[in-house]
């Protein structure tokens, strides 16, 4: 039964990974904790093993078709390594019914942002960046005409430093924020930000892995492997899907999963919380 569940679990979350660049990560800690019987933080240590196998293999797939930016995947992965190392250490350093509690209201938050943000549209890149910065953002010039729209800068590094946070703290990967970051910040179209994202989420989560090396936790590396094996088939999936469905439909399809799951765990946390 075990293994049926690790083997569907998977394939849901990594065929969100490949059609989404994220949303469906967020529900590997829960999976593995209430439907698996794994140790909270067994569970967050093992989420990012799958989680950042996951993201490669389907970023692999992302790429041939040439919806990857490596160097901005990089330095995006880079920014938020410091975020990735800061959450790691909480992490092992909170009780985990505070840690099922926090995820529980951030599957919401996920849910929630899911259903409300407004998606551009796959292979339009939007309006370019001049014509969207506001009018009382600094711009500074040079020639040749170069434009800074640093408040725009700053918004993509706090929300790479955010991603890595989350990424080591709850061993997800973040998606749901890198994507609208590389989209409306950088001017990606929609299949792009979903491929650059998962090459980001791989690198958080390798440095979340090796933030947590030596902490001591035992893991059952079989259920670990199987989960990450059916993840790994819904990624490459994932990544078709998303050239011939329209991805505000699987959006809201996941969402409405992640918001099940996430009272669930809300009911299962907070009452050993507060007791």
């Amino acid at each position: 039964m075990v293994v049926l569940v690790a083997i569907l679990a998977g394939a849901l979350i990594g065929l969100s990974l490949g059609a989404l660049g994220g949303g469906g990560s967020i529900l590997t800690v829960p999976a593995l904790v209430y439907l698996v019987g794994m140790d909270t933080r067994a569970a967050t240590t093992g989420s990012l093993v799958i989680v950042g196998v996951t993201a490669v293999v389907g970023m692999l797939a992302h790429r041939r078709d040439g919806h990857v930016r490596m160097l901005q995947g990089v330095v995006f992965g880079l920014v938020g390594a410091a975020g990735a190392v800061a959450g790691t250490r909480l992490s092992l350093a909170v009780a985990p019914e505070v840690l099922l509690a926090g995820f529980s209201v951030l599957m919401l938050a996920v849910a929630g942002i899911m259903l409300t943000r407004r998606r551009v549209p796959a292979g339009s890149g939007g309006p370019s960046m001049a014509e969207r910065i506001p009018l009382d953002v600094p711009i500074i010039t040079f020639k040749p005409r170069f434009i800074c729209a640093c408040p725009r800068a700053a918004k993509v590094v706090v929300a790479a430093l955010a991603v890595g946070l989350m990424t080591g703290f709850f061993g997800v990967g973040g998606g749901f924020l890198v994507v609208p970051a590389l989209v409306l910040a950088l001017d990606f179209p929609m299949p792009v930000a979903v491929g650059t994202s998962l090459l980001v989420i791989a690198m958080n989560s390798a440095t979340s892995l090796v933030a947590r090396a030596g902490s001591g936790l035992e893991i059952d590396w079989t259920v670990i492997a199987l989960f990450t094996g059916a993840a790994v088939i819904g990624s490459l999936l994932g990544a078709r899907i998303v050239t011939k469905v329209r991805p505000q439909t699987l959006q809201i399809a996941f969402a409405g999963l992640i918001i099940a799951v996430g009272l669930y765990t809300a009911a299962r946390s907070f009452p050993a919380l507060l007791g």
